[in-house]
């Protein structure tokens, strides 16, 4: 890594897929061209809060965040974290459908994520939930503490060995409801008084790090799997590439449109403020 002086703080989520996606950068396998780039590991709805207060010169956040932070940052055309007919699923106990979850308190993995604003979509705006962090949910459910639960990362693919029920796939709804578009979740931001040259500059090398960990794929899995909770590796290889692919390297017009559709839906709900402009920078 170069040993400049500008420091960029970085933050994202200890889980394999931003793991992933930042391996060039913390391994030193590209030329950060005097720039030093400081990791800060926090689960989604921290980093969530941690924009609202615009602390961190670049962030990972959920793009249900992003319509509050829009005055504050920019989101980088690199870090896509997209469901393409798959996504958050909501779980339970006991098999149940749809209908029978009305009332029922519903945990989340924080209310500013784009599970949550998902979930208001399908079920209503008032569906009744409790927010705790991402790894307590599944545990929650299967312990009975609550009735149903949103789950996010690793645990969508190993839900069924904790003996729980899948009752809707948020993902498959918002594909369903939009002719096909994958569901956008969450995306990379960089905060706008860094100024233009900047802003291109880290672009650049976050699209960089992306493409390099896609190019030398099992090199960079190798240290997601350090990030990957005690996943099989064949399953924590199987959602690196759930989430982490070419729609990471740039979210291309289909992405773009998805992520303006969800914004805009949500303010139509009143869900989120808007309408937004939304920029897409590098």
């Amino acid at each position: 890594m170069s040993t400049g002086e500008t420091i960029i703080r970085v933050g994202h989520s200890p889980d394999s897929d931003d793991a992933f996606m930042f391996y060039a950068l913390t391994h030193d396998k590209i030329d950060t061209e005097g720039l030093r780039f400081v990791h800060q590991l926090e689960d989604i709805q921290t980093l969530n809060k941690r924009a609202l207060a615009g602390e961190l010169e670049v962030s990972a956040i959920s793009i249900h965040a992003f319509a509050y932070v829009a005055d504050k940052y920019a989101l980088l055309a690199s870090g896509a974290s997209m469901g393409e007919g798959y996504g958050p699923k909501i779980v339970t106990r006991e098999p149940m459908t749809v209908a029978d979850l009305k009332g029922k308190t519903i945990a989340v993995p924080g209310t500013m994520t784009s599970a949550f604003l998902a979930l208001q979509m399908a079920l209503g705006k008032d569906v009744p939930v409790v927010q705790m962090d991402f790894n307590a949910v599944l545990p929650a459910v299967a312990s009975g503490e609550v009735a149903a639960g949103v789950i996010i990362h690793e645990g969508q693919l190993y839900y069924q060995d904790k003996g729980l029920h899948q009752v809707l796939d948020l993902g498959v709804w918002w594909n369903e409801q939009t002719g096909g578009l994958p569901l956008p979740l969450g995306g990379n931001v960089v905060r706008k008084d860094l100024g233009d040259a900047m802003i291109d500059r880290v672009a650049r090398l976050i699209k960089e790090s992306i493409q390099y960990a896609l190019d030398h794929r099992k090199e960079a899995l190798d240290y997601a799997l350090t990030y990957a909770r005690d996943l099989d590796p064949g399953l924590a290889d199987e959602f690196v590439g759930m989430y982490v692919n070419q729609r990471t390297v740039d979210y291309g017009p289909e992405g773009r449109k998805a992520v303006k559709l969800f914004l805009d839906r949500g303010a139509e709900m009143g869900l989120v403020p808007g309408p937004l402009p939304i920029q897409f920078v590098g």
